[in-house]
């Protein structure tokens, strides 16, 4: 399986005159895998500054949180859902004042001694919400101290010590996980507030939902565009020489990156506020359409590309599983497409029994584009084309129906990889006894981990003790109770001491300020995953 360099299509313009350009990010750069390597001169600088500057810096910044306590919790007092007054009173204006001052005094003791503001912040009465991208630390909190802008929490935040106070003052929309109409509630304040014009402060969203590594802009969350209001584009740059900012699901974990961070002689961060993007009538009825027309506006201003990947791919990136998936896999091009023409992984999990036999039934005949777009019982189109052109690894048109059940079965249920094994080992087996052979089960596991060369040898000797020159499932199944890390073992023993092998992400919660609040949960009928540490 593997990507046959197809260039990128062009989406027709919109109605709205705004195509999303479709420039797909090269699906070797995996948006949520950051690597961070440190050369001599750099770790030394990183020990001294650790024995130096680092833990002055880490107490300044952590008094300065302190000091801003008093100032927000006095500034907070009264509901949280009552409007601001109009105009603000003297103290509160005082207040204001030096709640910024602290936390720019702030970020300047972590290094960050120049904040770079280009463009102009629109007033709430032209864009009540500003969105943000590309998200990728919570160093993206500059902007929002900078502005006080309001923000989309989970409300479980505001019963955090001290910082929940800090929040609670910048009057954010919370979200509720116990409520289940806490969504459309969060919607309907949104829309609230920015009828209100100037009552409220701004709202800022990072409509990505997650963080990234910033070589490219995935799929923004529609949350932030289902009211239908204006919205001011604001991009972030962090061009620092290296990358210690991003804090993404594989990587250096969140205190690695804060000891690196402020380890730095010196830390670059640019905001550009762009023009206001007003929707238009289709963008209105569509908050879809009207993301991917803002992302675009956004990714150009970046110079980066866009890409159809969202945070459901990064779940599946980083799912359990004896087999993780690598770096460059090509299944998350996969689970784009199938997300393109209109499936659900959630909804064909139950009939991959039935995909299987008809696979089965085909012996390993190849099919074309024609017989493919009729076994899926979809029209032939772009997207289709994409799909077949991962499994018609010749460029003959043609492909084995068995590839695409395996990849499918991967996407469905990324953390059962024995159960996707013995489904392969259903379609592939000889009639007589299930078994393969090595090549067989070379076909199988270049599949299962979407990558186009893979040494199978030293695993297929490890199972077939008896030198039979085939296994079957039960030879499989019996080495990987035995060895439950066998693929990193024996498929890839050169980069069992990677660290994004050996460090696998902590838990719980997704990474970021802004928590998805579109009124559709993408996350239900889904096994829980590993989630950042929030």
């Amino acid at each position: 399986m593997r990507l046959r360099g197809r260039g990128p299509r062009a989406a027709p313009a919109s109605s709205a005159g705004a195509g999303d350009a479709r420039l797909l990010a090269p699906p070797g750069r995996n948006p949520f895998v950051h690597e961070l390597r440190l050369s001599a001169l750099r770790k030394a600088q990183v020990a001294l500054m650790t024995l130096t500057l680092f833990p002055i810096r880490l107490l300044v910044a952590a008094f300065m949180m302190l000091l801003a306590w008093p100032f927000a919790l006095l500034a907070s007092l009264g509901s949280a859902e009552q409007e601001p007054e109009q105009p603000l009173a003297l103290w509160r204006k005082v207040v204001d004042f030096l709640l910024r001052a602290i936390m720019r005094t702030m970020w300047f003791a972590g290094g960050f001694h120049r904040v770079v503001v280009k463009g102009r912040q629109a007033l709430p009465t032209e864009a009540a919400i500003l969105t943000v991208a590309p998200h990728s630390s919570y160093f993206d909190a500059i902007p929002i101290t900078m502005t006080m802008s309001s923000i989309v929490m989970k409300a479980e935040s505001r019963d955090i010590p001290i910082w929940g106070t800090l929040i609670k003052y910048i009057k954010p929309v919370f979200v509720s996980r116990s409520d289940q109409d806490s969504r459309r509630k969060t919607v309907e304040e949104i829309k609230r507030r920015a009828q209100l014009n100037r009552k409220w402060p701004q709202i800022m969203i990072f409509p990505e939902g997650t963080c990234t590594n910033r070589t490219c802009l995935i799929t923004f969350k529609p949350g932030a565009f289902i009211p239908g209001v204006p919205v001011q584009p604001v991009v972030l740059r962090y061009p620092n020489k290296l990358d210690t900012i991003t804090w993404t699901w594989q990587g250096p974990g969140a205190l690695e990156i804060l000891w690196l961070t402020l380890c730095q002689f010196h830390n670059q961060v640019e905001i550009e506020f762009l023009p206001v993007y007003s929707p238009s009538a289709e963008e209105k009825k569509d908050p879809a359409l009207y993301a991917s027309n803002v992302r675009r506006v956004m990714a150009e201003a970046l110079g980066v590309p866009v890409t159809d990947y969202t945070y459901e791919d990064c779940q599946l990136a980083l799912a359990e599983g004896q087999l993780r998936l690598p770096a460059d896999t090509c299944l998350l091009e996969f689970a784009r497409l199938v997300r393109g023409l209109g499936l659900k992984p959630e909804k064909l999990e139950k009939d991959l029994d039935k995909y299987a036999e008809s696979a089965k039934m085909k012996r390993g005949e190849k099919i074309g584009l024609t017989e493919f777009a009729a076994f899926l019982e979809v029209p032939i189109s772009d997207t289709l084309e994409d799909m077949f052109s991962l499994f018609d690894e010749s460029g003959a048109g043609e492909m084995d129906l068995r590839e695409y059940v395996v990849a499918l079965s991967v996407v469905c249920r990324p953390s059962q990889t024995l159960d996707t094994i013995q489904l392969a080992f259903k379609m592939y087996g000889s009639p007589e006894d299930g078994s393969i052979d090595e090549d067989t089960l070379s076909s199988i596991l270049k599949t299962a981990l979407g990558v186009a060369e893979l040494a199978v040898t030293d695993l297929f000797r490890a199972i077939d003790q008896e030198e039979k020159e085939k296994i079957t499932f039960a030879d499989f199944n019996r080495l990987a109770e035995m060895h439950p890390g066998f693929a990193e073992e024996y498929l890839y023993p050169d980069q069992t001491c990677s660290e994004s092998r050996a460090q696998p992400p902590p838990a719980p919660t997704p990474n970021g300020f802004c928590v998805d609040f579109s009124p559709e949960n993408s996350d239900v009928g889904k096994k829980p995953v590993r989630k950042k540490l929030d």
